[in-house]
Order: C-alpha cells, then sequence, then structure tokens
C-alpha cells in the first residue's frame, strides 16, 4: 500500500490533450482547433493568381496600345483625303496624262492676265497651255521618263548658289508679298526650273544670265500639287556651267495651320495677340 501511494498520479488523458500533441507533431503552434488556429495556419500561396493578373494587365495594356494606333492611323489617312478632296475642289481637274494638273494652286480665276482682257480670250489661253503640257508629257513619254516636276525629290540639273528674299506682311488681312532671287549653277541642260511651292500666286516671274547677259524668255509657268513644285518652261535650254538669276514675284495667305509662313497667337493678361 505505501508502494502505491508514493506512485505520481497522472491526470486523465483527455481527446484535447491528444489533439495538441498531434499539433506538436506537424510542427503548428499547437493552437486547439478554432478560429484563431485557422488564422495562425499556413496560407495557401497566391503567386499562380498573381501571375493571372499580371497577364490581364499586360493584355490589357497591349491592346490599349494597338487600338491607339489604329486609331491614329486612320485619323492620318482621313486627313490626307480631306486634303486631296478640298485640293480637288480648288481648282477644276485639267485634261492629260501622268502629269496633268488637278487642282489647289489657290489662284484666282485669271492670274496673271489683264483685268480688261475678255473671258474667251483668257479660256483660249488656258486651253492653250494645256495642250503645250500635253505636248510636253508626250515629250517625256517618248523618252520613257518621269517628267521632273512630278518626282519626290526636286531635280539636281541646277543648284542654287544663293538666296535673297524679301517679305512684306499686312496684319490687317493677314496675307503677304514676297519676292525672292535665287542665283542657279546650271550643271545639265535643260529648259525646265522646278522648285517648291504650294498656295501661292505668282504675280511674275524672271530669268536672267549675268550682267553682262541678256535674259532667258520663259515660255510659261504652272503649279503641280501632287508634288506641292512650281515649274517653270523657258523658251530655250540653260547652258551648262553657267550662271543664271531667278526672281520671282508672288503674294499668299498667312496660312492658319501649320504651312509655309503662318499665323500663330497667344493670351497674355486676358488679351489675345
Amino acid at each position: 500500500m505505501a508502494l502505491e501511494e508514493k506512485r505520481e498520479k497522472r491526470p486523465p488523458v483527455t481527446p484535447m490533450m491528444i489533439e495538441e500533441e498531434a499539433a506538436l507533431r506537424n510542427g503548428s503552434r499547437g493552437l486547439p482547433p478554432g478560429p484563431w488556429a485557422e488564422a495562425a495556419g499556413p496560407r495557401p500561396r497566391t503567386t499562380e493568381r498573381h501571375i493571372a493578373v499580371h497577364k490581364r494587365l499586360v493584355l490589357g495594356f497591349a491592346v490599349s496600345i494597338l487600338a491607339l494606333l489604329a486609331v491614329t492611323m486612320i485619323a492620318v489617312l482621313l486627313s490626307v483625303r480631306f486634303e486631296e478632296c478640298g485640293t480637288a475642289a480648288d481648282s477644276p481637274p485639267r485634261a492629260g496624262g501622268n502629269g496633268s494638273l488637278s487642282g489647289a494652286a489657290r489662284q484666282p480665276p485669271g492670274a496673271g492676265q489683264p483685268p480688261d482682257r475678255p473671258e474667251e480670250e483668257a479660256r483660249g489661253g488656258e486651253a492653250a497651255e494645256e495642250e503645250e503640257e500635253e505636248e510636253d508629257e508626250e515629250e517625256w513619254q517618248r523618252r520613257r521618263e518621269l517628267p521632273p516636276w512630278t518626282r519626290p525629290r526636286l531635280p539636281r540639273h541646277l543648284r542654287p548658289l544663293h538666296y535673297n528674299l524679301m517679305l512684306s506682311a499686312f496684319m490687317e488681312n493677314f496675307t503677304f508679298s514676297g519676292e525672292v532671287n535665287v542665283q542657279l549653277e546650271v550643271r545639265n541642260a535643260s529648259r525646265y526650273i522646278v522648285l517648291h511651292a504650294h498656295r501661292m500666286h505668282i504675280e511674275a516671274v524672271r530669268v536672267a544670265e549675268d550682267k553682262l547677259a541678256g535674259g532667258v524668255r520663259v515660255a510659261r509657268t504652272f503649279f503641280y500639287p501632287q508634288t506641292q513644285v512650281f515649274v517653270v518652261v523657258l523658251n530655250r535650254s540653260l547652258e551648262v556651267q553657267k550662271s543664271y538669276n531667278l526672281k520671282i514675284i508672288y503674294n499668299a495667305l498667312i496660312e492658319n495651320e501649320l504651312l509655309g509662313f503662318f499665323r500663330s497667337s497667344y493670351v497674355l493678361h486676358g488679351e489675345r495677340r
């Protein structure tokens, strides 16, 4: 009886004690089951979920960029088409081959003609010019070459050496007049002078050799809006290794868009200037 009394009395084993011991063996904190134990337990990884979200964001960004590019291209095409329509509306189409004019030099009717010239005579002059242009085009077709005014770059038979430009701006009606003198060096003989010009009214064109020599007669002039150039046709070819002076007097509008000589405005102290 004495030996039995000296033995330690162990508490009875309960189900909770069994669960705690199993939790300790599994590496958890040994918390009893319940909301605290669930919060303290290992959480599932969210890497796959994050990757899926990132993929969606990248895909949405790529789609938005593609949509923006598509809208930009459509806007550019529409603007080019609108400009072509406006060009065709400004000037009536003229008969001819690949080099025929289709409009937009913005010259007033009868430009360069005396004000008292009869309308029939002016129309006859325009018809003669059209015939001359057609003859020139046929000549280039026989050569199996494109006319110099239809090419995207200016011809290289002339090299400008010096420009002398004078402009007079009239702010009351936003117009200006100009006079330019260009010293040209002839590399290859040609009777055509091609230079960039757009939306201008040409009043006079003169071509002369140096001070000791005389002038060269101008047969006719015309605009070619497709490449935005102005063409001077001479009665004879310019001689190689000689210097000539080209003088052009013109006037035009001071545009309200980013084209040539344009105007802009700003506001200072509530006043537009």
